[in-house]
């Protein structure tokens, strides 16, 4: 089969990009289409601020028909190169029909890319960064993903071990089901907290947002600086993130702790609303928006999306008491299933609490590397 790489540099190559993953997925039922606006947005360096501080290439392959076979993204983040004083190239956003030819030809793309900026090693998938939808899921692709977790194809693993990538890190989803009543532990341990009276959790205030905004990006810069792979995030990039998910924020599920006034920890759950946009074929005009808000109100599985708290401020039991919250608003609204994600494998001050709640691991995510040879 005679192939062609093609560096995207046209409108109507952005739109074939964008696009490949409908012909892709056409028949499996799991995926999930993105909305198309959104992707859009996304992928414009002049509306997405992660632009600001990253240079961004975007391939596609095309077959003798030029009809589009595989897609990726090359990414050189300065912010994060400069952050842990490496010098890494990043992939993402790869999509590729079961044909190891193809998939050689875009993993090439982005491996020059690293060779010819000197860089020493090629990390993803990273659809742009950590900060964003990362990993290939290697393990439970019986359920589909929600909202913000990647979905792929099997053979993905496949095409990538061949290539020549090897596994740098797993991330995990964890589930609870079903809420029936707050395990026994919890209830003491926020007797004991109370009794302490150390911090205040409150929810988030909407009608004040921008200024909420500040306070959660400053706790997210400082609780999670010592994950691995972790990126500081621009007060713009933060605030694009937000943006996209305040039409869907339930202020109940989205907790800030506060210590004399001072910002401690946030957590924020989410709807997973991927039970509505699979029905939606990544189009809100013309008639979306109203079965968007129409099958809103049939979600009923959720996603905690971050949790955290501000070094200083952790071991007084303020993780504990954002567990406890979420536990009974899972329970009071009925909530069927909810997704803790993603956390590092080899976290375990995050995991071993989950596991007490009686979570358990359903689906992993795999960070791939390949040494660069310069």
């Amino acid at each position: 089969m005679r192939l062609e790489i093609q560096k995207v540099e046209t409108p109507a190559g952005k739109r074939a990009f964008i696009k490949l993953p409908w012909e892709i997925y056409r028949n499996d039922s799991r995926w999930v289409p993105p909305l198309l606006l959104e992707r859009k947005k996304f992928l414009d360096p002049k509306v997405n601020p992660f632009f600001e501080h990253a240079e961004v290439d975007f391939f596609l392959v095309l077959g003798e028909n030029r009809q589009p076979l595989g897609r990726i993204a090359f990414v050189v983040d300065h912010a994060h190169n400069a952050f842990h004083s490496e010098e890494v190239g990043f992939f993402g956003l790869f999509e590729s029909v079961d044909d190891r030819e193809v998939a050689g030809r875009l993993l090439d793309a982005a491996y020059e890319g690293c060779r010819a900026r000197g860089l020493k090693k090629l990390l993803g998938p990273m659809s742009l960064s950590i900060n964003h939808e990362c990993g290939l899921l290697v393990e439970g692709f019986d359920i589909p993903s929600m909202l913000g977790i990647p979905y792929n194809p099997h053979y993905y693993s496949s095409l990538f071990e061949n290539w020549g990538l090897k596994k740098a890190k797993d991330l995990v989803c964890l589930k609870i089901a079903p809420f029936v009543k707050m395990p026994e532990y919890l209830e003491r341990a926020m007797v004991r907290i109370r009794k302490r009276n150390r911090f205040t959790v409150r929810s988030i205030r909407m009608d004040r947002f921008q200024k909420e905004i500040d306070v959660l990006w400053e706790i997210y810069n400082s609780a999670w600086s010592r994950n691995w792979g972790f990126i500081p995030m621009t007060r713009g990039e933060f605030a694009f993130a937000a943006d996209e998910m305040k039409h869907i924020v339930q202020p109940e599920f989205c907790l800030i702790a506060e210590i004399k006034g001072e910002p401690a920890g946030f957590s924020l759950t989410l709807p997973d609303i991927n039970q509505v946009l699979k029905d939606l074929d990544g189009k809100l005009f013309p008639f979306g928006w109203a079965r968007f808000l129409m099958n809103r109100k049939k979600i009923d599985s959720y996603r905690v999306l971050t949790l955290g708290v501000k070094k200083k401020f952790q071991r007084l039991g303020i993780d504990v008491s954002f567990y406890h919250e979420t536990y009974k608003q899972c329970i009071e609204q009925n909530v069927a299933l909810c997704e803790m994600s993603w956390i590092l494998e080899d976290n375990q001050a995050m995991l071993a609490p989950l596991y007490r709640m009686g979570a358990d691991i359903y689906k992993r995510h795999r960070i791939y590397e390949r040494t660069c040879e310069n």
